[in-house]
């Protein structure tokens, strides 16, 4: 009997123990982007940063003091749809984080303010209804910024004879719906991006009288609409993707690559329409 009790007793202090061990601290949390007061628009990703020695169970997203969202992996964040609110209207977010022993911490909320409409060179643009924009001969200056790209139903894009700098933005390849693409008659360089590919209704492509470099991307075939194609007075270089030859272009009247540093041999539905090349730095 004194055995079995000397036994026990022990047993219970252990278990006593392990019961005060328990973990009782919270985790730590905070929402690192976006920041309190920041305008937001179309999918705004909200990403948390929470740490706790035990471990984080879940992450739980709110918008207004209603569950949005629960995460349970890194990284921890939310993909928020904010094309369902009003311009100008201001929303709450918070994050509660759990541990894996059911501690929690909520973090500081932060102020966001959904404005859809796109700041472009001194105006907004709503992208539900602006399905034109023609600043031609504006004398606008400055790169096109990114943002451009949120006008997803542009179908008529012309900035043409402008001072424009930088490269174009590779978020041009959103705006699927163009038809028309006239960016001719500036000072932009950098390489044409290969998302232009992404246009597939386009008609028109006008990038001629610029100073773009690098080689023409072989997604320009996907361009099956395109009847219109203005390329020359660029530096562009290397050889011509055969793709080209993929395009429905009277090749004759429609197409112009002149005046560019672009190699031979080339793809035989336009050996006869390239014009002079610079090919000194051809192999």
């Amino acid at each position: 009997m004194k055995k079995t009790l000397l036994l026990i007793i022990p047993l219970f202090f252990l278990f006593v123990g392990c019961e005060e061990e328990q973990d009782t601290t919270p985790p730590t949390v905070s929402i690192s982007s976006p920041v309190s007061g920041q305008t937001v628009n179309q999918i705004v990703t909200i990403l948390v940063t929470t740490q706790d020695n035990e471990g984080i169970d879940r992450v739980e997203f709110y918008i207004d003091d209603s569950l949005f969202f629960t995460d349970t992996e890194l990284p921890y964040e939310y993909q928020w749809n904010t094309t369902q609110y009003g311009d100008g209207s201001g929303h709450i977010v918070k994050v509660i984080s759990y541990d894996n022993s059911g501690n929690l911490t909520e973090s500081q909320p932060i102020m966001l303010i959904v404005d859809s409409r796109v700041y472009l060179w001194g105006e907004y643009y709503h992208p539900s209804i602006t399905t034109t924009l023609n600043l031609s001969d504006k004398n606008l200056g400055g790169s096109i910024p990114p943002e451009i790209g949120n006008l997803i139903n542009l179908t008529d894009l012309s900035l043409r004879g402008n001072q424009l700098t930088g490269s174009i933005p590779s978020e041009i390849g959103n705006l699927t719906k163009l038809i028309y693409l006239v960016l001719r008659n500036n000072l932009l360089t950098g390489s044409i991006p290969q998302e232009i590919g992404n246009l597939t209704d386009l008609s028109s492509l006008s990038l001629n009288i610029n100073q773009l470099t690098g080689t023409i991307p072989t997604e320009i075939g996907n361009l099956s609409n395109l009847t219109w194609l203005e390329l020359n007075n660029n530096q562009l270089s290397g050889e011509i993707p055969e793709s080209i030859c993929d395009l429905n272009i009277d090749w004759n009247n429609n197409f112009y690559i002149s005046n560019n540093q672009l190699c031979p041999p080339y793809p035989s539905c336009i050996e006869n329409y390239v014009g002079v090349q610079d090919t000194t730095n051809c192999n």
